[in-house]
């Protein structure tokens, strides 16, 4: 008999005290439909302050499904789910959010079109966002709106982190060494072959989401700027504009002061045009920055994030209060 399919299911945690128990029990009821598959839950608990590390120590030490990776401190999702993917050792693996908004059913549902197609990748979309405030969709459909209309590599509406990926999607990602990383991007840049299927997404089993409207629109910038040139040439081609306009008006000055002779101009359409090209350069010296401003922090070469400790049941080397802590060694392009 073949060996089962080990199945990694990635979940970062961050504050999650109220839904830990939840999310639990919900896998792994899904996992007992799924007997022909053996399950690793990699729990990546991203610097969290209240007693979500607890509970999911608690968790590995009675379930030796159930890995524990803890930071040394908080670095983000995006950090925390490079972690899972990186420390993963599944045959497949599936990125699933653990406030339970992306119902555990839907990993069986990935891996049975995976089954019935041949694909390396099953994305998961959100058929409404019915669970999202009004302005939440309404920023979220804009983003998609934008994102894809400046970006060379086009990224999936309304598709989150949930997917199923193969082992050769995984490896694949792992060779990209970009620290600040916007993983939606990557996941559709590395390509493959994919199938999409459709879900609704269930309201927070508990808690609230960690990202205010502030961080939604620096993610955007930071989605953005990480995968598209194109706002550096509009101010160019602005420039190129301004400079057209402004010669064109010149001419217009020298032949109306040859038909008309020498008029005197108020200060208030010279004021107008002095204010409005000044908030143009900065404007554009702001956009120059952020793509300056990733470079330099790229050129620190800094690690995406730290672990402090791993926990899992009959692992005596990381034991808690060992105090160890160790880089990612994830593999270099």
């Amino acid at each position: 008999m073949s060996t089962p399919l080990l199945v990694s299911i990635v979940c970062p945690f961050y504050n999650e005290e109220s839904g830990v128990t939840a999310f639990f029990d919900a896998v792994t009821q899904e996992f007992a439909q799924l007997e022909k598959y053996t399950f690793e839950v990699m729990c990546v608990d991203d610097g969290s302050k209240d007693g979500t590390l607890g509970q999911l120590i608690e968790i590995s030490l009675k379930d030796p499904r159930f890995k524990v990776v803890e930071f040394s401190r908080n670095f983000g999702k995006e950090a925390a789910l490079t972690a899972g993917l990186d420390l993963a050792a599944g045959d497949l693996i599936i990125p699933i959010d653990s406030d339970l908004q992306d119902p555990p059913s839907l990993i069986g549902r990935l891996i049975q079109a995976w089954e019935d197609h041949d694909v390396d990748v099953v994305l998961a979309k959100r058929s409404n966002r019915a669970s999202d405030t009004l302005g939440k969709r309404l920023s979220a459909s804009a983003f998609y709106d934008i994102y894809n209309a400046l970006a060379q590599i086009k990224i999936p509406t309304n598709v989150g982190d949930c997917r199923l990926m193969t082992r050769i999607v995984v490896d694949a990602l792992k060779l990209l060494p970009e620290k600040q990383r916007f993983m939606k991007g990557l996941f559709a840049w590395v390509g493959f072959k994919t199938v999409t299927i459709e879900y609704t997404r269930d309201p927070r089993s508990a808690g609230s989401s960690k990202f205010s409207g502030w961080k939604l629109w620096n993610f955007a910038l930071e989605g953005i700027t990480s995968f598209s040139s194109l706002p550096l040439r509009i101010w160019t081609y602005m420039g190129v504009t301004g400079a057209m306009i402004t010669a064109l008006y010149a001419l217009f000055i020298v032949i109306r002061t040859l038909i008309f002779g020498v008029d005197l101009p108020g200060y208030a359409s010279l004021l107008v045009a002095v204010l409005f090209l000044g908030s143009v350069q900065l404007i554009g010296i702001g956009v120059l920055g952020e793509y300056i401003g990733r470079t330099y922090m790229e050129s620190k070469r800094r690690p995406t994030y730290l672990i402090r400790k791993t926990y899992q049941q009959g692992d005596t080397k990381n034991s808690p209060g060992d105090g160890r802590f160790r880089l990612n060694t994830a593999p270099k392009g």
